[in-house]
């Protein structure tokens, strides 16, 4: 056993190959240039369909779940519950508006008539509520770039 400190970054990184053969070529010459990984799994063909296939129905469930949800909200009587989606969405709509383009017009004005600037918004902040709402991740866009998933 070797023990090695503990590296300062992590990073978690998969990789398919179009065959189990082009794997097993590609571990064989990691390990004789010694440039492997601290953890490396080479599945055979139906080892990767069951993982594929079982992490795709779960992410069916959790989206058909998550749709439902979304329905009983919308149907819902109250506003407090009907209305709480939109609420943020016209919010983080607007925020998104002033904090591109009007504050900055204001901006501009205020320093021609020498008034104060208005106020700067959490853009970090508003961007993570906007596309979370809007079901904008970067993995799956990520993953398509790299050509990994379909």
């Amino acid at each position: 056993m070797r023990v090695r400190r503990q590296p300062r970054d992590k990073r978690y990184e998969g990789v398919m190959f179009p065959t189990y053969e082009d794997g097993l070529r590609a571990f064989r010459e990691m390990v004789s240039r010694r440039a492997t990984a601290d953890l490396m799994r080479l599945s055979d063909p139906e080892e990767t369909l069951t993982n594929l296939t079982m992490a795709a129905e779960g992410e069916l469930k959790q989206v058909i779940a998550q749709l439902e949800i979304n329905a009983r909200e919308a149907a819902h009587p109250s506003v407090f519950v009907a209305g709480w989606r939109p609420f943020f969405g016209w919010a983080g709509g607007i925020g998104f508006i002033y904090a591109t383009m009007l504050q900055p017009l204001l901006t501009w004005w205020a320093q021609i008539k020498g008034v104060p600037a208005p106020p700067i918004l959490n853009i970090d902040l508003l961007w993570v509520v906007i596309t979370g709402m809007l079901g904008i991740g970067g993995l799956r866009t990520f993953e398509k770039s790299k050509g990994v998933a379909k």
